[in-house]
């Protein structure tokens, strides 16, 4: 790999004078801009705000010659987001801008194409590039792709954990470092923008409402994710637990040969991997497969071991046995594994209760896998609720509580919720969106939990009415669990 050389029809002097419009600035658009201004194309970017942030971005940009429009989404038009840049021939879009966007409907109108950062990483890859393995779902995405990292690398592979991760596809395919395969994570945005993606193998995870308001529908969201299929040579890996996704599997059009590979935390059946007397199993990469079965690792070798971090390692598992990965690495790669934080981490023990950081637990259903993991629970949630509805995580979860305390600024919803399906756990309901407010959290659960409980973090929310993001909210969690004292001091 290396170089600017250009597959898919593309060659390098392909770019030269071409009329490229770049959306948005940030993680994705500024190397985006700054490889196309590298190949010749004529560059313009247009992003909707005007920050500090973003003004430092234009500036290192102008000093090489492109050209860029900042200003408000509201008066974009004015600014180049709502209206096409003359004689633009390609929109290189950030992943997070909306398909109606008024800047696309022009492109579509005018006939011009839009890709993402990775379709364009993808259409930029060198003539030996490494093959992807990729990873969507609605949760469990960066875990996932990391725990593949890391059993690739410990089969002697040359690897990088890469894309929706926070690094820049574009940087990879185009840098100096050799690889010999990608774990490469991938949200729906980036997919919705990705067409002539093909891995060697992908999993879709999970599928559960997310991200409704910029797809528009359960159905929409859904195809997204399940473009990761799409032309797939080696293994499509779906979730036999989430019937969706083994959807997702029928309609996809792969490469012939290709296979439907399942993983379930039951006993796997031919062609899935899965759990036998808390070991790792697979029946898919073996030697017929309809009598035999191949031990990967045990679960304790999963860290942490709740079912849904159980079910990541397998469907990790099975991307890398399908790039021809031995057990022994499956198992070592996993014991090498250290999760991120505020991902189910035990921050402390304090008199005999648990104080668990799931503060990643955006959505419903990433709230709904961590309280599953323990059976006696405070839960500390709330935020900005997204859309979404509760009922159904209450109910499922309503038997596993101790007590609840409330904060956010969408917390009646869940309150509500809580009346409807568990109306005898105790809520304590903190009439707060302040960023101290989560001291005087832990304070209150404190106080409802009993000797062998867990204090959970899990908001089912997002972050930003209260912290900068989910990171800021789980070390303010972990700072105050950390204050507290013995009982009574």
């Amino acid at each position: 790999m290396g170089g600017t050389e250009v597959t898919d029809g593309q060659g390098s002097a392909d770019w030269v004078g071409k009329r490229v419009t770049v959306a948005g600035l940030g993680v994705s658009g500024l190397p985006a801009a700054r490889v196309l201004h590298g190949l010749g194309a004529v560059v313009t970017v247009v992003n909707d705000g005007d920050d500090a942030r973003a003004r430092a971005q234009a500036e290192e940009l102008a000093a090489l010659g492109v050209t860029v429009r900042l200003g408000d989404a509201r008066g974009g038009a004015a600014m180049g987001c709502g209206s096409l840049p003359d004689g633009t021939e390609l929109i290189v879009t950030a992943p997070g801008w909306r398909p109606d966007k008024p800047l696309f409907a022009a492109a579509a109108a005018a006939g011009v194409p839009v890709w993402g950062d990775v379709e364009l990483a993808w259409r930029l890859r060198g003539p030996d590039a490494a093959p992807w393995l990729a990873v969507t779902g609605t949760n469990g995405k960066t875990t996932t792709t990391q725990m593949l990292a890391s059993i690739l690398k410990a089969a002697g592979l040359r690897t990088a954990a890469v894309g929706n991760i926070g690094v820049s596809l574009l940087d990879v395919v185009l840098g100096d470092e050799e690889y010999d395969v990608l774990a490469v994570e991938l949200s729906s945005y980036q997919l919705h923008w990705a067409p002539s993606l093909r891995a060697h193998s992908a999993a879709v995870l999970n599928l559960a409402p997310d991200h409704l308001d910029w797809h528009g529908s359960m159905e929409a969201y859904a195809a997204d994710k399940g473009r990761v299929y799409e032309g797939n040579r080696v293994a499509c890996v779906y979730n036999a637990a989430d019937k969706a996704t083994e959807e997702l599997v029928r309609e996809a059009d792969v490469e012939e040969g290709c296979r439907a590979v399942g993983f379930t935390l039951g006993s796997p059946g031919p062609s899935q991997l899965g759990v036998v007397d808390g070991i790792l199993v697979d029946r898919a990469f073996v030697e017929n497969r309809q009598r035999n079965a191949q031990e990967l690792a045990e679960v304790s070798d999963v860290d942490p071991p709740a079912p849904h971090n159980i079910a990541n390692a397998l469907a990790a598992a099975a991307l890398a046995r399908a790039f021809g990965v031995p057990a022994k690495a499956v198992r070592d790669g996993l014991r090498a594994f250290t999760p991120d934080a505020h991902r189910i981490a035990h921050v402390a023990d304090v008199d005999q209760v648990a104080y668990i950081d799931d503060s990643k637990a955006t959505n419903t259903h990433a709230a709904e896998a961590s309280l599953a993991a323990y059976e006696s629970i405070v839960w500390v949630a709330g935020g900005l609720a997204k859309g979404a509805s509760f009922d159904e995580l209450v109910a499922k979860s309503a038997k596993r509580l101790r007590g609840v305390v409330l904060i956010g600024a969408d917390r009646g919803l869940i309150r509500e919720a809580l009346a409807r399906h568990a109306p005898e756990v105790p809520v304590v309901d903190l009439d707060r969106t302040d960023t101290g407010a989560m001291r005087a959290a832990v304070r209150e659960a404190r106080g409802l939990a009993r000797a062998g409980d867990t204090v959970l973090l899990a908001p089912a929310c997002a972050s930003m009415d209260m912290f900068t993001n989910y990171n800021k909210r789980g070390d303010a969690f972990a700072e105050a669990v950390r204050e507290l004292g013995p009982a009574g001091a």
